[in-house]
């Protein structure tokens, strides 16, 4: 069995994997205005819902606008990872 890609997971599913990741947690206290901390991975998922602006992570894979919501997120946690480069804004 093959592993998909995080890239080809539907939304739901990259933030479920993002909100038990150590470092997302941590990206997220620190927006959170939390510097210097980490979230649990259930605050993660809280936070997460909220910059989506939806009540279940689920909602990600057919809420448009959540979606884009999330996938700027991403690029914002990818930029603070150093993954890539900061976005313009």
């Amino acid at each position: 069995m093959t592993r998909q890609p995080f890239a080809e997971m539907p939304p739901a599913q990259q933030a479920g994997i993002l909100c038990n990741d150590p470092r997302f947690q941590e990206f997220a206290a620190q927006r959170s205005g939390f510097p210097g901390k980490s979230l649990m991975s259930s605050a993660a998922a809280e936070y997460v819902r909220l910059i989506c602006g939806v009540n279940s992570r689920g909602l990600l894979n057919s809420n448009r606008a959540a979606a884009d919501r999330f996938a700027a997120l991403r690029t914002e946690f990818d930029a603070w990872t150093g993954k890539i480069a900061t976005p313009n804004r």
